[in-house]
Parts: structure tokens; C-alpha cells; sequence
């Protein structure tokens, strides 16, 4: 009989795809990639029309030669790794590492591990696609180039063990910006009103919003309150029109690996890194009782929402059986989107729509199953009808102004039947149909609030994939990898789901953004993004890309490692004398920033905390304020007598106190701040000096 080889990425999927081909196909597995380029070199030979130059991954040896020997045996050898750019890559590399004749390999791609699925892949076999190995080894060689040439710079300039990347430095770049659009955003008074009003007949009072006139005024502070208060005094309030009528809510489109981990963050409170692994393990496959093992969900890595014709139908037909015919969706679900998608494979979903998430959850972690239950209902709800709600909008006169209340009820639930988000589940009015225009209301109360507009939230893993994805930055792919390194490398800390910049992550940007705007520029990355899709497409050669790209890097480098003075002054002496030995302390720079240390080590060891002081007293105690940072490496400024003293501010304070109320004031970009919200007063800077 003769052998087949199939040569999969990861042992997870081995056992499984054995089972679907039977014993005419031995199935092994890469372990990922086999060849790459060496850690201890640059990789690519600039003076060759830059050559790539792979080795053997350290450790794959004996696993390269044991699939040497089956690959010998074996009348064909199908490749099955990832159905994306990198798998293709890693198929090239097994074909060059594999050193067999090349007419008997066959590339094989399957969007989901199910029997009908790795079957119809063998029949479908192929060559490799050299436009996607390309476009991937560019990606490679330009992250290897970016890497290799900053990252010294960034050893020589700030400390060892920093690193940049093409992607990863920009997406720092866009969390430096909202840190520093956070720094200088001043809050802005403003006023709400809303009006209690009882219906005639009703038990339940109404609260209407005030809205203005022909157009919304804002109301800016006490005084326009104050005003306006003033003028509705006495004045009847009267409904002037009643609109009846209904709005559709469309049913959302399938995940995508972005849409994925913004949902998963929001709903699952899941790390990027934690949604990519569990969405691995479904895709691969889970042991599920009466049925071995089984990959619950197709490939995990794309930005495409199509959906095959085949999981279509029986989405809809699932549909119909079990909710009605109306429930079923008639209408195509495509996204409207400028941007190019990368349509290999489709939209993230189960494998089959029957199997639903309490049939399995047996067999599953606690996290496998909300996630899975997730992805199932998101795939069923994009199969399913509209949802109709019935709206009403109501206009009340006061003199001369208008409120307004708003209120809307299901009327058709469709798609809301298995899936809703936050909105879906906020309570609206309920408003009594018997109101018309003309009728007379009684007016209950008038309640003034005051508010303050809030500065930009901060990036949370979710927010910045989402962000990442409009810019054009990265892939499905580097998302979670891109974010993952930041974070290990102390540039950015990630306090509940927030994503604050530390001081080292400000150092690393700045200099960046100084000596190699290019490599930060957002639309220049999102650029590069685009000539990978060209050079995939067979459009652009990968050299093309790489010879425009090398030589303006090497001078910006260059240049950089004249130019650039370092970050700080290595071991700068301190007044702070060593309790130990006597001597004066110097600074020093350590994974969570400054501390002291004694300059007589390795004689003597000793080292204390480092409070840099700003020149401010306490408003509470009179002591120094100094710079601090959390055990994340968030910076915030505290009194030097902590614990005694528990003064703390996220923005630097002045020794100014506020002319208004009294309270001490903040630095909010050129301008000062009262530290009382409720004060709002503020000031230009130098009106201080």
C-alpha cells in the first residue's frame, strides 16, 4: 500500500487528522518552525543583494531527521501546515530542510480540522504558493532589520535588554500620544437639566432631557443655569409632538481575529494573549466525550468575514429548525470597508453549528467554554434576522424651549434572541401610549447637574487592537504578540484592563520618534502593510521592498549613534550617604527604574529606594513630593513621607495653590489645573513664573 506523509505544525492536531486519513497517511508533526535566522547575526547579507541566510532552529535536529527518514519513505508528502502567510513560510522551509525530491510535496490548506475538511484538502493539493512565503519572508527580514540595527542603539543609549520593532515601536508610539493627550486634556463645565413631568392618568413620572430651542444648547456653567432656571419658572409644560416609529438593529457579522479580541476582552475580561490561546486549543482540537477528539472551531488567524456556502446553509437551516423560518436571515452579511481584507479563509466560527455550547461544556475548561459559547452564538446571531424595535420620541414645551424623551421596545427580537451586547441590555423608558400632542403635563421637578467633560480613556488591550486594525498596523497575527512584547519590555504596564506608558516606555518612544520618525510614523507602517499585500499578490518583488527599505534605515542609524546623547548620566552621585560604608550613592537603572546604590560595590551591596524630588511641598504635610512609580511602573507623584503622609497625584502638582478655593494645582500640558474638579479653574502656566 502506498505511504503518505502528512507533516502538520502542532502535535495537538497529529492524533486527530490521523483518525480522518486512516493507515495509508502517517501524520507527524514540525513543532512550528524549523529554520530561521541566527540569534547571533544579522541574518541577511547586505552586500549580496541581501540573501537571506536560515539555519536549524537550535533543538530541531533530531526532529529534522526523523521526518527525513519518513519523508524518504513515503511516496508523497503533504504539507499541511497553517492556511496564512508564516504557515506557507514554514512549508518552504520544510521543503528545503527536508532535502527529498520536490515533485513529491504537495501543499495542502484546511480552514477547520473536521473530517470532510482535511479530505477535500488532499484531493485540492497543490504547489506552494511562492507569493505568500515571499511577502512573509519580507515581513521577517524587515522586523530582523528594524530589530538588529535600533535595538544596540537602544542598549548603548538607555540600558541592555530593550528591544524595538516595526510594529511593536509604533503601537507604543500610539499609547505615548493618548498618555500625553491624558497629560494635557483640561476638563470643560458643563450642565445638564432634566425635567420630572407626570403624565395625567399615570402613575410613574417621566424625565425628559432638555434639549434647547431650534437647535441643542449647551449650557456652559452655574450662572446659564441659573439663567434658564429663571425663565422656565411658571411655565406649563406641554407636549408639543409624539413620532411613532420603527428602527432596525442588524444582526453583527461573524468575528474576525480582531473582533474576536476586542469582544473577548470586553465580555471575558481575556488578555489578547489568553484569547489567541484558547481560541489555538478549540481550533486544534478538544477531547469531547462519545466523540473523541474534535476542532470545534475553524482557523483562528484572519480578517476576512465570509462565511463558505456550505456552513452557511447549515447555519440557516440550524436556524430554522430550531427558532422558525423568521428567525432565518435572507440578506448577505458583508462588511463595508475600504481597506483590503485577506480573503484565504473565512470568518472565525464553529465547525458545526449543531454542536452547541451546552453539549460540549462537559468536556471543556471554563475558559474553552465561554469562549467557544462566544463564538458560537456570534456566528448564529450573524445567520439570523434583524431585530425590529418599535421607537417613540416625544417633544415637550416649556416657554420658549423643548424636552425631549426618547424611549424604544422590542418588537421583533430576531438576532437578540442568542446574542446582545452592553447596549442590548441597557433599560429604556417605557412611555404611555395614551400620550399626544397637546396634552398638558404637570411638572414635578427640575434637577440642575453639574459635569465635567472626561479626558481620552486610556488604551486597553481591546481598544488598541480595534485601533491598530483601522490604522492599518500589523495583522491578525501580531496583534497579540505585538502587545505581549511591550508589556514584558516595561515599556507599557497594564493595571485591571488599562494600558499606561512607564518612564521607560516614554524614553524608548523618544528617542524614536527623534532618530527614526520614519519607523514610528503610523501611515509609513500601514504603507509597509499594504506592500507585503502586493508582494502576496505577485504585484511588487519582495527585493523591491527590501532595497528602498535597508539603506535609509542604515543612515538613520548612523546618523542616530553620532547624534543621540544617552538617556541618563550613568551612576550620577546623589547627597544620600551609604549607611553601610560612608560613601556618596549614585543612581542606577533597574527593571522597575531608578534606585540608589553604593558605588563601593561588590564591597558593599547596599541599595535604597530612588525619590526623585520635584521641588513641590506636600499640601498636606510639607514634605517633598517625589516621583514614584506602581510595582507595574506607572509613574504618579507621592509624599516622601509615606506612609505617614498618604498624599497622591497622577498629575505633576504645582506649588501653587488655587487663587478660587484654595486647593493645590496640577500641571495639565501649558496650563494649570485646580486639583478640585468641582472648582474647574484653570490658568496658563506662565501666569506662574
Amino acid at each position: 500500500m502506498a505511504k503518505n506523509l502528512v507533516i502538520v505544525e502542532s502535535p495537538a492536531k497529529v492524533k486527530t487528522i490521523k483518525k480522518f486519513l486512516g493507515t495509508s497517511y502517517d501524520v507527524e508533526a514540525s513543532n512550528g518552525h524549523v529554520r530561521d535566522f541566527p540569534k547571533s547575526q544579522f541574518g541577511i547579507d547586505v552586500e549580496h543583494d541581501y540573501e537571506p541566510k536560515y539555519i536549524t532552529i537550535r533543538g530541531k535536529g533530531e526532529l529534522l531527521a526523523e521526518l527525513r527518514k519518513s519523508a524518504k519513505k513515503a511516496d508523497k508528502i503533504y504539507l499541511a501546515t497553517d492556511p496564512d502567510r508564516e504557515g506557507e513560510a514554514i512549508s518552504w522551509h520544510l521543503m528545503q530542510a527536508l532535502h527529498t525530491e520536490t515533485q513529491k510535496m504537495h501543499r495542502i490548506t484546511f480552514n477547520e480540522i473536521t473530517k470532510s475538511a482535511v479530505k477535500a484538502s488532499i484531493k485540492e493539493a497543490r504547489d506552494l504558493d511562492m507569493n505568500l512565503v515571499d511577502a512573509q519572508q519580507t515581513r521577517r527580514m524587515l522586523d530582523r532589520m528594524v530589530g538588529y540595527s535600533i535595538s544596540p542603539l537602544l542598549w548603548a543609549k538607555v540600558k541592555r535588554g530593550l528591544s524595538a520593532g516595526r510594529v511593536q515601536s509604533v503601537a507604543l508610539r500610539i499609547i505615548c500620544d493618548r498618555e500625553e493627550e491624558i497629560r494635557a486634556f483640561i476638563p470643560e463645565e458643563y450642565w445638564t437639566l432634566d425635567a420630572k413631568v407626570q403624565v395625567p392618568g399615570e402613575r410613574k413620572s417621566l424625565e425628559a432631557k432638555f434639549y434647547g430651542k431650534d437647535k441643542k444648547i449647551t449650557i456652559h456653567n452655574q450662572k446659564e443655569m441659573d439663567e434658564l432656571l429663571q425663565e422656565l419658572e411658571g411655565k406649563p409644560f406641554v407636549v408639543q409632538e409624539v413620532k411613532r416609529g420603527e428602527r432596525t438593529k442588524n444582526a453583527p457579522l461573524p468575528f474576525t481575529t480582531s473582533t474576536l479580541q476586542q469582544e473577548a476582552g470586553k465580555v471575558l475580561n481575556f488578555s489578547t494573549q489568553k484569547t489567541m490561546r484558547i481560541a489555538q486549543q478549540l481550533y486544534e482540537g478538544v477531547d469531547i466525550k462519545g466523540a473523541g477528539t474534535i476542532g470545534l472551531i475553524s482557523y483562528l488567524r484572519t480578517d476576512s468575514t465570509r462565511i463558505s456556502e456550505e456552513a452557511d446553509t447549515a447555519a440557516r437551516g440550524y436556524i430554522k429548525e430550531q427558532y422558525g423560518e423568521k428567525y432565518v436571515s435572507h440578506a448577505e452579511k458583508t462588511e463595508k470597508s475600504g481597506k483590503r481584507i485577506q480573503d484565504a479563509h473565512e470568518a472565525i466560527r464553529p465547525t458545526d453549528i449543531s454542536r452547541t455550547p451546552v453539549m460540549v461544556k462537559e468536556s471543556l475548561s471554563r475558559d474553552q467554554f465561554r469562549l467557544y459559547q462566544l463564538i458560537w452564538k456570534r456566528f448564529t446571531a450573524s445567520r439570523m434576522a434583524n431585530a425590529l424595535y418599535e421607537t417613540t420620541a416625544v417633544h415637550i414645551e416649556a416657554g420658549d424651549y423643548i424636552f425631549t424623551v426618547s424611549a424604544s421596545k422590542v418588537k421583533f427580537d430576531g438576532f437578540l434572541s442568542v446574542y446582545t451586547d452592553e447596549e442590548d441590555q441597557k433599560k429604556s423608558n417605557v412611555l404611555s401610549q395614551s400620550l399626544e400632542a397637546g396634552m398638558p403635563l404637570t411638572l414635578k421637578e427640575l434637577v440642575p447637574e453639574q459635569h465635567f467633560t472626561q479626558p481620552p480613556a486610556h488604551y486597553t488591550e481591546a481598544s488598541l487592537v480595534k485601533t491598530m486594525e483601522e490604522l492599518g498596523i500589523g495583522r491578525p497575527s501580531t496583534y497579540a504578540p505585538t502587545i505581549t512584547t511591550i508589556i514584558n519590555r516595561r515599556y507599557v504596564s497594564k493595571e485591571q484592563k488599562n494600558l499606561y506608558v512607564t518612564e521607560l516606555g516614554e524614553a524608548v518612544n523618544g528617542i524614536m520618534k527623534q532618530a527614526f520618525p520614519t519607523i514610528v510614523d503610523v501611515n509609513f507602517t500601514a504603507n509597509m502593510e499594504g506592500l507585503l499585500d502586493c508582494i502576496e499578490e505577485g504585484t511588487v518583488q519582495w527585493k523591491t521592498v527590501v532595497r528602498n527599505f535597508y539603506p535609509d534605515l542604515k543612515h538613520d542609524v548612523d546618523q542616530a549613534e553620532k547624534e543621540l546623547e544617552k538617556v541618563h548620566i550613568e551612576d550620577e552621585a546623589t547627597d544620600v550617604i551609604c549607611e553601610q560604608c560612608g560613601r556618596h550613592m549614585v543612581i542606577k537603572y533597574g527593571p522597575h527604574g531608578k534606585f540608589l546604590a553604593c558605588p563601593g560595590f561588590p564591597e558593599c551591596k547596599n541599595t535604597m529606594p530612588y525619590y526623585e524630588k520635584i521641588g513641590v511641598t506636600c499640601p498636606k504635610c510639607g514634605g517633598d513630593i517625589v516621583l514614584k512609580q506602581t510595582r507595574k511602573g506607572r509613574r504618579y507623584y507621592g509624599c516622601i513621607h509615606h506612609p505617614d503622609c498618604d498624599f497622591m497625584s497622577w498629575d505633576r502638582p504645582a506649588e501653587k495653590r488655587c487663587p478660587v478655593c484654595g486647593a493645590y494645582m496640577v500641571e495639565k500640558g501649558t496650563r494649570l489645573a485646580c486639583s478640585d474638579r468641582e472648582c474647574g479653574h484653570t490658568e496658563k502656566m506662565t501666569e506662574t513664573k
